[in-house]
């Protein structure tokens, strides 16, 4: 419960792509209806994980660019996903928060 913003950890997913144009790609899908999980299957350089699940990250756990977006969105649904963006030291990140 409580405020969003006070939120300590939440539950994340992002997709990671290298090249700018990938992650374009990756935003076309998502915007045409793909599911979050799906295109992260596809599209992530991260294929260590399914559809791009991170689990429950705490503040201070992420990179910072990243973090401070991820604990900006509102959570949504891999099949209608709120999505933010993040530029890091390993490329682009499309992000969205399942749970808080």
């Amino acid at each position: 419960g409580g405020k969003a913003k006070g939120a300590m950890s939440i539950n994340v997913r992002h997709i990671l792509c290298e090249k700018h144009s990938k992650k374009e790609e990756a935003l076309a899908k998502l915007s045409e209806g793909v599911k979050f999980d799906e295109v992260a299957r596809t599209y992530s350089e991260d294929k260590a994980r399914q559809g791009g699940s991170l689990g429950w990250k705490t503040k201070g756990s992420l990179d910072p660019t990243f973090e401070e977006v991820a604990f900006s969105l509102e959570p949504s649904t891999t099949s209608s996903p709120k999505i933010g963006e993040a530029k890091t030291s390993f490329g682009y990140h499309i992000i969205m928060v399942s749970l808080r």
